[in-house]
């Protein structure tokens, strides 16, 4: 099993009651770190502070986890996010992984914009929730990179979203 399987996999099963007995060491390590991240002071923090977001909570997304390092949303799929096909909308999933973005890069103590994003659609989802798993692939003083996984509870790839932010306020 790859180091990014495996994480896929803890998120998969993060939502399961047997998350603790399958999950790999170092993905346990984040869960019991002590909160300051961005300001918060834990991940209800975060979440309240997030859920001034109307456009995210609106859409049924959930901010999972957030650590220094990543951040993980959640939407559970409806019909709201089905476009006339019958298929999930790319704007649901853009939202999703965008989400996934802003929470890492933004809090208490910073404000972040996108200044570049794309993303590419990889499959169709099966499953009936998406998670986008969020990660700097560069954590710059004035401007950072970063990449977001989406997958749906099925174990499928869905998208990969690159962004750039520009930090317009740092703590």
């Amino acid at each position: 099993v790859t180091k990014s399987k495996c994480h896929w996999f803890c998120i998969k099963i993060s939502l399961h009651p047997w998350y603790n007995m399958r999950c790999s060491r170092e993905h346990k390590k984040h869960k019991d770190k002590n909160w300051n991240m961005n300001g918060f002071t834990s991940i209800e923090d975060a979440r309240e502070y997030f859920s001034k977001d109307r456009f995210a909570t609106d859409n049924a997304i959930t901010l999972e986890e957030l650590d220094e390092e990543h951040s993980l949303c959640s939407m559970q799929i409806g019909s709201g996010h089905r476009n006339a096909y019958g298929g999930v909308m790319g704007g649901a999933i853009f939202t999703l992984a965008d989400f996934a973005f802003a929470a890492l890069t933004n809090g208490r103590e910073n404000v972040t914009v996108a200044q570049q994003v794309s993303i590419n659609f990889l499959s169709a989802p099966k499953g009936s929730r998406l998670f986008a798993k969020a990660v700097y692939r560069k954590n710059g003083r004035s401007s950072c990179v970063v990449t977001v996984e989406v997958g749906d509870d099925t174990g499928r790839d869905i998208a990969l979203f690159t962004g750039t932010g520009f930090k317009m306020k740092q703590g």
